[in-house]
């Protein structure tokens, strides 16, 4: 039976990644700060649950007492404000959310990472582009890449492959926060404020979590052994 780590497991993108390993027969380890949010993405799955923070570098190294056999960095933070308004401590815990968080549970992996297995990033279609209003979050997506670029590198000769999931705007808390904000500023209704956050996607919705997990499921499969230090675009063609 394949270990899969996931963090950021409490909710959105996370949580549908490890229901949909453990639906596949894999024993599931899911981390974030809170364990009642933990325990609703277990449910009847059975799933293993620990609180971790991915900036603690303690912690995540505990996480590491077995080796894993797919270890998806997916735990993440990202706020729409104009860049003369992002203060210092906000920037910060952006990149230590989201770069560092992911580089320190790469690491970690690899130390005892078994051949055959995937280190999958959960980055965005902002790591290969970028927008007004979210340069904290695209700066730290774009870092997100070049790791994973660069450990792809690293790992080929170890028959270990590192790729990044660059999802548009999935149906998750973070996309609903991205409606509430465009509500507030702009005076619109939740439909016109959730068509306009869409607008990017010329399918014209959000995309759920079940097609990133998808993807997650196919990049840890025997069939994606030569996708390596690839950023795979979930975007309905945004990108």
């Amino acid at each position: 039976m394949r270990r899969i780590l996931v963090t950021g497991g409490g909710s959105g993108i996370g949580r549908g990644i490890a229901r949909a390993f453990a639906q596949d027969g894999a024993e599931v380890t899911i981390t974030g700060r809170r364990m009642d949010a933990l325990e609703e993405t277990s449910g009847a799955h059975g799933m293993i649950c620990k609180t971790a923070d991915v900036t603690d570098e303690a912690a995540v190294e505990a996480l590491f007492d077995r080796p894993f056999d797919v270890v998806i960095a997916n735990a993440g933070v990202g706020r729409a404000a104009p860049l003369a308004e992002v203060s210092l401590a906000e920037w910060n815990n952006t990149l230590a959310i989201n770069l560092t968080g992911t580089f320190l549970t790469f690491r970690a992996a690899l130390r005892d990472m078994p051949a055959g297995g995937r280190l999958i990033a959960i980055a965005s279609t902002q790591a290969l582009k970028g927008g007004g209003r979210i340069a904290a979050y695209a700066a730290s997506k774009h870092g997100v890449l070049g790791l994973v670029r660069s450990v792809a590198q690293e790992v080929a000769h170890k028959d270990i492959t590192c790729n990044a999931i660059c999802p548009g705007f999935v149906d998750t808390p973070m996309a609903e926060a991205a409606v509430q904000s465009v509500m507030a500023n702009r005076g619109l209704d939740a439909e016109a404020a959730q068509a306009m956050v869409v607008s990017n996607n010329p399918v014209g919705r959000l995309i759920s979590t079940e097609e990133v997990a998808a993807t997650a499921l196919f990049l840890a499969s025997p069939g994606a052994a030569m996708v390596n230090g690839h950023a795979l675009s979930v975007s309905g063609g945004e990108i």
